[in-house]
């Protein structure tokens, strides 16, 4: 068999895609915005690593660990007058969330949460200098 009939015959149309990093290079590049802008709260903004792939055991042993499906993308542990921290989730425009984002959005928002759906850096600039003004 040639190399290119094996080609052909394993990989096919099975061949797994490069998962699109837009919404990734959305969020690295609030993040990156966010940590020149506020140097002095740069270690309370962080990611959840929710959407990694992993292993079945893998992804039952962070379950025990207390990984939840729905989290937000990106939590500011900053309380302002209002709200006792900020839950953002990134989107690539035209993105929607999935029902197990909207639950875990309601409940956050029920703790006291600011909940908000960014698509751009330019949206998360608005909705951090928005939300740290209220200081």
């Amino acid at each position: 068999m040639t190399y290119e009939e094996m080609k052909a015959k394993y990989c096919g149309t099975n061949i797994r895609r490069k998962p699109k990093s837009e919404e990734h290079n959305i969020q690295a590049s609030c993040v990156k915005w966010f940590r020149n802008q506020y140097p002095q709260l740069r270690n309370i903004l962080f990611a959840v690593p929710n959407a990694a792939r992993r292993s079945a055991r893998n992804g039952e042993y962070m379950k025990e660990e207390g990984m939840l499906s729905g989290v937000a993308d990106l939590i500011l542990l900053k309380s302002n007058r209002f709200y006792g921290a900020l839950c953002i989730e990134m989107k690539k425009p035209g993105e929607y969330q999935r029902p197990v984002q909207k639950e875990w959005q309601k409940e956050c928002e029920a703790a006291g949460n600011k909940y908000v759906v960014v698509r751009s850096l330019e949206e998360f600039i608005e909705v951090v200098n928005g939300y740290l003004a209220e200081i």
